[in-house]
């Protein structure tokens, strides 16, 4: 063998030599099983959820808080269609298409038409299925209005509420603005709600400017009602004395005699008590005289 060849091979084993060399280790086959079967098992756990869209969310447990938010869209819906003059009927279909809740499902949706549509106070059902607004009074116009205002002042039923009238009367402002001279409103000092009374001009009286300097400068804001009976007892006026608000009177026991009770002689024959009657010979003897 050619000896340059041999020094050249064994230069090239002292030069491999003197460089170092990273082995790579083969991974264990077992434990390349035990990996693939955890990532198997969280892929399948994975597929195995359910899946949750908008439909199926609406109808799981715990949803009656969304269903009476679409009962109470559609509420508010219907009235301010009353309000502003629709009043033509409309469909299930028809009212959640307007109310944009035609994702609802089909549970909610046979709840609305079986019982929270029918039940409801402010939803009319017609004979043909549809549903309109139900208003607190059946007004349509400033005449109809008016005319309620009267048979209420005539009938001695008091005022009705503002916010009842607004509720039931559609393009409520330009009609109580033309009503202006009409209508009496009272502000309720326990609530603040204002209540609407018929103008009756027949019964205005003109009063004595004096005599309502009078009324007015007196004072009985301090004054309960037993202090205002007093005083008006002590200046002799007694016309205010059946009216307001009745005490109940209690009503009296009676008191059980405690005498014994004395039973009476039978009243039979009476007319014969001075007649003697001897059955001996027939005889009867009367204030002396014998009678046979």
């Amino acid at each position: 063998m050619d000896p340059a060849l041999l020094r050249e091979r064994e230069a090239f084993r002292k030069k491999a030599l003197a460089t170092p060399s990273i082995e790579k280790k083969k991974k264990d086959e077992s434990s390349f099983k035990d990996d693939s079967k955890k990532k198997s098992k969280s892929v399948s756990s994975v597929n195995a959820a359910p899946k949750l869209d908008a439909a199926s969310y609406k109808t799981m447990a715990g949803s009656s808080s969304y269903r009476f938010g679409v009962l109470a869209r559609i509420v508010r819906h219907m009235r301010s269609r009353h309000q502003d003059g629709d009043d033509h009927p409309l469909s299930l279909d028809d009212i959640l298409d307007e109310t944009n809740q035609l994702d609802v499902g089909s549970k909610i949706k046979q709840w609305l038409q079986t019982e929270a549509l029918q039940n409801n106070p402010k939803i009319e059902c017609s004979l043909d299925g549809k549903y309109i607004f139900k208003p607190v009074y059946k007004i349509k116009d400033k005449k109809s209005l008016l005319r309620l205002l009267k048979q209420q002042d005539l009938k001695g039923l008091g005022g009705i509420f503002l916010e009842d009238v607004q509720e039931s009367l559609p393009h409520c402002e330009r009609a109580l603005k033309n009503l202006a001279q009409e209508i009496l409103y009272i502000t309720r000092p326990t609530d603040k709600k204002k209540i609407l009374f018929y103008n009756d001009r027949t019964a205005t009286l003109d009063v004595d400017d004096e005599f309502v300097k009078l009324w007015r400068a007196t004072a009985v804001d301090a004054m309960d009602d037993a202090k205002i009976e007093e005083y008006l007892e002590k200046q002799g006026i007694k016309s205010m004395q059946d009216h307001g608000p009745k005490k109940p009177i209690a009503p009296k026991r009676k008191k059980v005699s405690q005498k014994r009770r004395q039973f009476k002689k039978p009243r039979d024959n009476e007319h014969l008590k001075d007649v003697l009657e001897t059955y001996e010979d027939n005889t009867l003897t009367q204030k002396g005289v014998s009678i046979k």
